[in-house]
């Protein structure tokens, strides 16, 4: 299954995307070093993000990733997509009524790699918890041996800390070391919680 899906509760919380690059490409991502084109090699990405929403009625996990997996200007979607959207509705991340969005405009640096024909989203890693782990998590997935800065900074734009954008060595291992962390990260927390109260 390349959906993973910590805790059962909250409709929001964080995530990871593991992307693969079929084909070598020169991206800009929007402003971000003043547009200037990065290249990327083909292969393994991994990207952290979260939706967090202040509705816990609304489903702000469920439409942030379904978002990442749909592309502008009537572009073909991620494969993944469509499963994507079956998962949710059946784990209690989205209603019934949960629709791809019409009219995407590129606005995060992911955005900009998301929307090419040569990316595809292959995994998918989701945290459910109202706690801001972003930073925490992309940290987690930085420290990996798997993975390496493409440009310090990347995909981080709306925090204030680390690169949220990593090139992946080897993606089976990477998976496997990042819900590791992720599990044990989890399970601290829960300790601490249950001394607290």
């Amino acid at each position: 299954m390349p959906i993973t899906c910590f805790g059962d509760s909250p409709r929001q919380g964080t995530y990871a995307l593991f992307i693969l690059l079929s084909k070598k490409l020169n991206l800009s991502f929007g402003r971000f070093l003043g547009g200037r084109k990065i290249p990327l090699d083909p292969g393994f990405y991994l990207y952290v993000g979260s939706a967090l929403g202040n509705d816990p009625a609304s489903m702000p996990l469920a439409r942030r990733l379904v978002r990442h997996a749909s592309r502008s200007s009537g572009k073909p979607p991620h494969k993944i997509r469509s499963q994507m959207i079956r998962f949710f509705k059946n784990n209690n991340l989205a209603t019934s009524n949960l629709q791809p969005p019409t009219g995407k405009k590129l606005h995060w640096h992911i955005d900009y790699l998301l929307d090419n024909r040569y990316a595809q989203i292959i995994n998918i890693s989701i945290i459910r918890s109202p706690l801001r782990l972003e930073s925490t998590v992309s940290d987690f997935a930085e420290s990996l041996d798997e993975t390496f800065i493409i440009a310090p900074k990347l995909g981080a734009g709306d925090t204030t800390r680390g690169t949220h954008l990593l090139g992946v060595r080897n993606p089976e291992t990477c998976i496997c070391a990042f819900e590791q962390k992720v599990t044990s990260y989890l399970q601290e927390l829960k300790e601490h919680s249950s001394v607290i109260e």
